[in-house]
């Protein structure tokens, strides 16, 4: 990887990671739970469709799982 690229990749990521510094516990478990949710569902099926669906289940289960 271009020293550009992985410096912008990780500018971008950092300044990700500071828009979930004012959200709930709530929220946060919802968002991992997603992005979880979305990688599992495209390891499995390797296409768009299965990452979407993976995103949704995962983040209605993080959803939940947040709610304690």
């Amino acid at each position: 990887m271009k020293a550009t690229t992985r410096n912008v990749t990780i500018a971008l990521t950092l300044l990700a990671l500071t828009g979930c510094g004012s959200m709930t516990h709530r929220e946060r478990d919802t968002v991992v739970g997603a992005g979880v949710g979305a990688a599992a569902g495209a390891a499995i099926t390797g296409d768009v469709g299965g990452a979407v669906g993976g995103g949704i289940v995962g983040g209605v289960i993080g959803n939940q799982v947040g709610k304690h």
